[in-house]
């Protein structure tokens, strides 16, 4: 059933009105009811009308549906489709008209991000998005690869070969194409970082005030707006700048690359920690009840596992119970993040 509220978001949304936290839950509601068939209804039959009284942007439609069957073709041709290029694939199959408007809405060919006329030598920015509780795999232009967690983002211009220049929000893994001539460029809030080709990590949630690079192999040049000093990163580093300050230290760096491939990791981490990476794994709120619970420090490898799951290996392992309280809709039509309360047992 699609209530009203939805609906209004939705519109909102597309007419640019939304603040982050709606646009947030307009990814996540696109990608919770992909199976929907009353919901892919209402959007074909939006999308037909929309198009009805704007033929002028048919022109940019046929670019971006070129530009997807590109893509398309690319994986086919080299590799097994990916989870998520595939859904992209069968969903295109059934009809053009649903399966762009998700697209849009995800972010990764937004209407409104196009800076000047598809054809000229200005240049176009793209954005791609992680939904709350998924993992987006991506591919940029240059043959760079990498992963958004949940709740990331990442923006780049096209052309974008000859200019590098991504910006991140959230987490996001790199195996960067190799290119001397061209620096590969990343911003993140304040933190510039600076590579040719290497394969890193990097954790930077608006909303945490700070930034976490593991670097995995290669080097990297990370440098902030304001701060004179530049520091190289050498392989198995862990640089966090938090309030002006940058600390290093060494690490295991495949533990913190381990989430693009679905795993779960913690070694020795403290319980705050915990309940912050089940939190956004899950798209959940993870509440420690008793004070005492943050000193504990957690082990365990986890791939792709249920949340229950998880949460009775912590409390076979660690003297810890939980409470599970659901998520429900608010009657403001807001949705409330089903919570996961943690005492010590």
């Amino acid at each position: 059933m699609i209530i009203s509220t939805d609906i209004d978001k939705i519109k909102r949304f597309c007419l640019g009105e939304s603040d982050k936290e709606e646009e947030r839950y307009v990814w996540s509601l696109f990608s919770e009811k992909e199976e929907d068939d009353e919901f892919k209804q209402y959007i074909h039959k939006e999308f037909e009308k929309y198009f009805d009284t704007h033929t002028d942007e048919n022109y940019h439609l046929s670019f971006m549906i070129d530009h997807i069957h590109n893509i398309i073709n690319q994986k086919k041709q080299h590799q097994k489709k990916e989870p998520f290029v595939k859904k992209v694939y069968q969903w295109y199959s059934v009809a053009a008209a649903i399966l762009l408007v998700p697209m849009i809405i995800a972010g990764i060919f937004w209407q409104n991000n196009i800076s000047k006329t598809v054809g000229s030598k200005e240049f176009v920015t793209n954005e791609i998005v992680a939904p709350f509780g998924a993992r987006v795999n991506f591919s940029l232009p240059d043959g760079t690869k990498g992963c958004l967690n949940s709740g990331s983002s990442l923006k780049y211009k096209i052309p974008f070969c000859k200019n590098r220049k991504v910006s991140v929000e959230g987490e996001a893994s790199f195996d960067v194409a190799h290119d001397s001539k061209h620096p590969f460029e990343l911003s993140a809030g304040v933190s510039i970082i600076k590579v040719l080709g290497t394969k890193f990590n990097i954790h930077a949630y608006q909303e945490e005030h700070s930034v976490e690079v593991v670097l995995e192999e290669g080097k990297v040049n990370f440098s902030v707006y304001g701060l004179s000093k530049n520091v190289v990163m050498k392989p198995n580093d862990r640089l966090f700048y938090i309030d002006g300050v940058i600390y290093i230290n060494q690490v295991n760096a495949a533990k913190y690359m381990a989430w693009s491939e679905g795993k779960l990791i913690f070694q020795g981490d403290p319980m705050k920690e915990v309940a912050r990476r089940i939190s956004r794994w899950y798209n959940v709120e993870v509440v420690l009840m008793d004070k005492l619970l943050e000193s504990y420090r957690i082990r365990g490898t986890f791939q792709d596992d249920p949340l229950k799951e998880v949460l009775t290996v912590l409390t076979m392992t660690s003297p810890i119970r939980y409470k599970i309280i659901e998520g429900k809709t608010l009657e403001d039509g807001t949705h409330q993040k089903q919570k996961i309360l943690l005492y010590k047992n």
